[in-house]
């Protein structure tokens, strides 16, 4: 009987561990996916090959014909190759988006052999398992998101489209945060037989408060709206930006102007920021660490999203601000599930 006990205890925590490896993963996927944002590299490939797509060019021959391609679109057309792109500068950019998928298709295998096996060994728990096949549904649903922004940009535009991007990395995001989500509550599950977290009230407002700085991080990266100032506090020596059109409707100002995405960008951090704090001092008592982590979290990427801003967007400091943004969202997610964990059990 105690060894059925202790087998039953190690399967939660063996999912847990292979969950939290997963969110790895996706957090080293989001810091590559700013990195191919940055440098420009997410056209580079303009097909999608699932399985002969692993492999790179494997000689000159090869890499001259996936060149030709990439002149067919208009980001070469209108500004790259005017610009003298030479094969070796198109090879740094295709290996940031072959990277970038290849990362991918590691972490659906990462995801779908241990869960397969888990599933074939009736390892796991009960009422996990639909959470997990949902899991594995939104990293699918991920995949082709991407392929349909990167193919909002081998057309008629010479970057992808912003909306798509957004899409993309919220979902990242997202899958991110369920990862960890899910992960303690298997740790709960193991240690104390508890019932999953459930979200507060509280908690939901927390979310929607960091969604939307989330949205218009990813709609300042689609844009390049970072480049609009390099001042902080004031952008061109106001507060506001002067100069802004407002003869067009106000959801397509907040939805496609660079320097009011970049305002409200840089100002509505400190609304997060407020939240964050409020979050952090409710479960302050249940965890100092988690309580640390919110803190530790949105200092540094406050710091960091400065520190882009005044450089330039110096490519350092942007995929920084990217990683630890990244960061932000376990965090968040680790103190929300505290609070949950009083709810689910009342």
């Amino acid at each position: 009987m105690t060894n059925y006990i202790d087998d039953h205890l190690k399967q939660p925590v063996a999912i847990s561990n292979w969950l939290y490896s997963v969110a790895f993963l996706v957090f080293i996927m989001v810091i590559v996916g700013g990195i191919t944002r940055l440098t420009e590299s997410g056209l580079s490939i303009t097909e999608w090959k699932l399985i002969t797509g692993t492999l790179p060019p494997l000689n000159e021959a090869a890499w001259l014909t996936e060149f030709e391609k990439y002149k067919q679109i208009p980001e070469f057309q209108q500004i790259n190759g005017p610009a003298g792109m030479a094969l070796a500068e198109f090879k740094s950019i295709y290996f940031w988006e072959w990277a970038h998928r290849l990362l991918g298709r590691l972490i659906g295998l990462a995801f779908a052999l241990p869960f397969a096996w888990f599933a074939i060994n009736r390892a796991i728990p009960k009422g996990y398992g639909f959470k997990l096949t949902a899991l594995l549904i939104l990293g699918g649903m991920q995949g082709v998101i991407g392929w349909w922004m990167v193919t909002s940009g081998l057309t008629e535009r010479t970057d992808v489209s912003h909306f798509r991007l957004a899409t993309h990395l919220l979902m990242a995001l997202a899958i991110l945060g369920a990862l960890v989500w899910t992960a303690l509550d298997l740790r709960r599950l193991a240690s104390h037989n508890s019932p999953p977290a459930r979200l507060t009230g509280f908690g939901v407002v927390v979310i929607l408060v960091l969604f939307v700085q989330l949205l218009f991080g990813a709609y300042t990266a689609g844009l390049n709206a970072g480049h609009v100032a390099n001042t902080w506090p004031l952008m061109y020596g106001s507060f506001f930006p002067a100069g802004v059109d407002w003869t067009t409707n106000l959801w397509a100002k907040l939805n496609n102007d660079p320097q009011v995405i970049h305002f409200i960008h840089r100002w509505w951090a400190w609304v997060t920021v407020i939240f964050l704090i409020l979050l952090a001092r409710r479960i302050r008592k249940i965890s100092r660490k988690a309580s640390l982590a919110i803190h530790s979290a949105f200092g540094i990427q406050i710091i960091l999203g400065i520190a882009t801003v005044v450089s330039g967007v110096n490519i350092y400091y942007a995929v920084a601000h990217q990683a630890v943004g990244a960061l932000v969202v376990i965090s968040t997610a680790w103190g929300i599930h505290l609070l949950g964990r009083e709810r689910s059990i009342s």
